[in-house]
């Protein structure tokens, strides 16, 4: 790969994540963009981190309970404790891949990402709306084992998909992929709490050049059909095994905006 133009003169949705996250890989352009969204949707720094602490609380359950194969989809800049790290601190021989199809991304990941010794964690350049070829990347099938459980993460990723690029139907995909004691976690905006300030949102990341679509609880429940919930459920981040020290643990649900769940494919 040549030298990358990482176009710090533009606004990029994963650097504006990183940076409601608290991290140092954005740039003036990124705080910007950041600080339009912040005008339109206030709490939008503290729904970031609640859904950062999600992801931690269920890659630590998941892990706890048996799953050594991650594959994190969309996975954005990473940001420490990172999907890897938490697993990985669980079960040191877990084998992570993220991906992600932005060159950006990768540029930053390449050198942000350290795997266990006894563990791997590999990342991939592939898209999520070309499911077909992500799961038959080689640098995926030499991490992990397709025929074995997987613990598929789409966290704070499908709602970058309006309707028109089929995210159900990409779901749908992996979803019959994978074997029987696979797992699923979404993360995913709705603007079923605080319309007007989620659509305020929406519009300010389109001006960034993101498009993006929120979706209603039963838009966000038919990802999971035909799969069994893991309690509780669907539900809000901060009511997902929630823990007492995690910050902005009394955060209202029109502050944070989004649902989860995780599920497991039948056995």
């Amino acid at each position: 790969m040549g030298i990358l133009d990482l176009e710090i003169d533009k606004a990029h949705s994963a650097r504006m994540y990183d940076y409601f996250l608290g991290g140092n890989t954005n740039f003036p352009a990124d705080r910007e963009a950041a600080a339009r969204a912040m005008e339109a949707f206030p709490t939008a720094r503290i729904a970031a981190r609640v859904n950062r602490q999600f992801m931690r609380r269920s890659t630590r359950h998941l892990a706890a309970g048996g799953m050594t194969q991650f594959l994190d989809i969309g996975t954005g800049i990473p940001t420490s404790p990172n999907l890897h790290e938490v697993a990985q601190r669980q079960r040191p021989t877990a084998r992570i891949v993220y991906t992600d199809n932005d060159p950006i991304v990768l540029a930053h990941a390449a050198a942000l990402m350290h795997s266990t010794p006894l563990g791997r964690t590999t990342y991939a350049q592939a898209d999520l709306t070309e499911p077909e070829a992500l799961l038959a990347g080689t640098e995926l099938n030499a991490t992990i084992d397709l025929d074995a459980p997987v613990a598929l993460s789409l966290n704070a990723v499908l709602h970058f998909l309006p309707d028109d690029l089929h995210p159900h139907a990409i779901v749908e995909t992996f979803k019959e992929r994978l074997v029987p004691g696979s797992t699923m976690t979404i993360t995913h905006s709705t603007p079923d709490f605080a319309p007007e300030a989620v659509r305020r949102a929406s519009e300010a990341y389109r001006a960034a050049g993101t498009r993006g679509q929120a979706r209603t609880h039963a838009e966000f429940t038919r990802f999971f059909d035909g799969w069994e919930l893991l309690a509780p459920g669907i539900t809000v981040p901060t009511r997902w095994h929630p823990a007492p020290s995690d910050e902005f643990a009394d955060a209202t649900d029109a502050e944070v905006s989004c649902y989860v769940a995780v599920a497991r494919k039948p056995v």
